[in-house]
């Protein structure tokens, strides 16, 4: 659901999608997709910690009296 609602934002459809998917598949190559992949998970969950820790700072500073 929500990769509908990005892909919505964005105002890709169906045929954007295919040739975008295409052009990645072209351009690098069926055996480097996956590790292209792997890699931006890792990224998404780097990103994913840092912004909770973050948040559990602010939150712990809000808590803290001074």
């Amino acid at each position: 659901m929500e990769s509908i609602t990005v892909l919505g934002i964005m105002g890709l459809g169906g045929q954007e999608i295919f040739l975008v998917a295409l052009f990645v598949l072209l351009f690098f190559g069926a055996k480097k997709i996956p590790e292209l992949m792997r890699g931006l998970g890792q990224g998404i969950n780097e990103f994913k910690n840092a912004t909770k820790d973050v948040k559990e700072n602010i939150e712990k500073s809000m808590e803290d009296p001074k």
